[in-house]
């Protein structure tokens, strides 16, 4: 069953209202996390199984989804799957296991990132906190003409990428990256660069989700990293755009 939202501290009046979902089928793990984001300000609402989750992210369309991968009923990957249907919100994934698979996987459905339990939920908070940074929309800036590289356009305004004049479906996070490779087409970036730009300065995480979300991308483009002919991997470097 799906928990009464908690009531977010007061926020500045500057500040967008942002809704946050918290699943995970452990009380105290919840209430904690939930607290943290509460007094950040945000409105909590959570949810102890798979099919609240869905429920309730469909009724309340939040903007981020902290998501456990072992949920009863329905498991967090398939949780994940069926959020990417219809909500681009950020999804971290929680997991037990330090496994490397559950991770692969995990992101393999759209996740954003992940944390191995246990975790310091200021760690969590911060982790959110520098996603809700990242635009949602382009800006009207220099950076925001429209970019073609042979078979694919990247149009970073409307956040859209387009492969022979047919949209291809990317998540925030994917289009984030792609669209910072785009901007600077010749300019070979490490992965700690992409990693500041995309997720933020002091972001703490693996620098190995710049691969796996690269390798989504790669695919989504039909682009085959033997060969490639839009991501070039720079061999002891890291990636940057190709000419197409």
């Amino acid at each position: 069953m799906t928990a009464a939202p908690h009531d977010p501290a007061p926020a500045a009046a500057d500040r967008p209202r942002v809704r946050a979902l918290v699943v995970d089928d452990e009380p105290s793990l919840v209430t904690v996390v939930a607290g943290y984001l509460a007094r950040e300000g945000y409105a909590v609402d959570t949810a102890a199984d798979g099919e609240a989750a869905l429920a309730t992210a469909r009724r309340t369309r939040p903007d981020v989804v902290v998501l456990d991968l072992m949920l009863p009923g329905i498991d967090g990957i398939e949780v994940c799957r069926q959020l990417r249907t219809f909500t681009d919100a950020y999804v971290i994934m929680l997991t037990a296991r330090a496994d490397e698979v559950d991770k692969l996987i995990g992101l393999s459905v759209g996740a954003d990132d992940y944390l191995t339990k246990p975790f310091s939920p200021r760690e969590l908070v911060a982790r959110v906190k520098a996603m809700l940074r990242r635009p949602r929309t382009g800006d009207a800036g220099p950076d925001a003409v429209l970019r073609r590289f042979g078979a694919i356009t990247v149009d970073p305004q409307a956040r859209e990428v387009r492969l022979n004049g047919a949209p291809v479906d990317l998540t925030r996070t994917e289009f984030d990256l792609l669209d910072v490779l785009s901007q600077r087409p010749r300019l070979a970036f490490t992965r700690a660069q992409l990693i500041e730009r995309v997720w933020g300065t002091g972001w703490g995480g693996d620098e190995h989700l710049v691969d796996i979300h690269l390798g989504h991308v790669r695919r989504k483009l039909g682009d085959d990293p033997t060969s490639p002919r839009f991501i070039l991997t720079v061999r002891g470097v890291g990636y940057r755009m190709g000419p197409g």
